[in-house]
């Protein structure tokens, strides 16, 4: 098929019905659009982000899941990179935390530095349960196999950890000291209510627990091998 390179390309609006190729030809050529994602085939394009319900948690989202990824060795971590996870679906999640292909991981970079596939670990900011973060992301997500899933509900200040088992989504626990911890990246350990509190000094005592634990040792161990 011969293309005319002068064919206008047109712009990226909410609600598009997109294949990937198309909504990728269109984002880039969106210069003005920081964040836009193709979800079951439908484009959502985000609005300017308020520090309040989006910059700050996610800023505290990433310094805990940056400490961990420090501290472990075949472990990478990316802020909000664009992800090609099929052919119907092309999110831009808050954060992914990811086992590097070499060490067994689910991902691989692209040719053109995409990351393509299920990163083992996304988190989202959520300005509340109605958001699309729990329902046709969260389908996606799971559909092809996002192991654990984590959503903050910033203004209900709730967060939910989710952990695919059998091909379904269920909610990780906390335990009587109010931590979650990870089933997929042994270590990564999380005091809820401090995160929601804001008290990053003792989110960041209580990893550094996990980061402590035997099982975070044997799990650095595994990547290696």
């Amino acid at each position: 098929m011969v293309v005319n390179r002068f064919t206008k390309i047109l712009p990226l609006e909410n609600g598009d019905r997109l294949s990937r190729s198309e909504f990728e030809r269109r984002y880039l050529a969106a210069s003005h659009i920081k964040k836009a994602e193709l979800i079951e085939g439908v484009v959502y394009v985000a609005f300017p982000l308020r520090h309040e319900q989006h910059g700050r948690p996610h800023s505290r989202v990433m310094t805990w899941l940056g400490v961990y990824q420090a501290l472990t060795s075949g472990v990478d971590l990316s802020d909000a990179p664009t992800v090609r996870l099929d052919l119907d679906n092309e999110p831009q999640p808050d954060a992914v935390l990811l086992i590097e292909p070499d060490a067994g991981g689910q991902t691989r970079l692209s040719n053109d530095g995409y990351i393509e596939g299920a990163p083992e670990l996304v988190a989202e900011i959520a300005a509340s349960s109605a958001a699309y973060d729990l329902y046709d992301k969260k389908t996606a997500y799971r559909r092809n196999e996002v192991q654990e899933y984590i959503v903050w509900q910033v203004l209900e200040q709730k967060l939910d950890w989710f952990i695919l088992r059998e091909d379904v989504y269920e909610s990780l626990i906390a335990d009587d000291a109010g931590v979650i911890r990870s089933e997929v990246f042994p270590g990564l350990w999380l005091a809820v209510s401090a995160l929601l509190a804001g008290d990053m000094a003792q989110v960041l005592a209580v990893l550094q627990k996990g980061l402590d634990s035997p099982k975070h040792a044997v799990f650095i161990e595994q990547l290696k091998s």
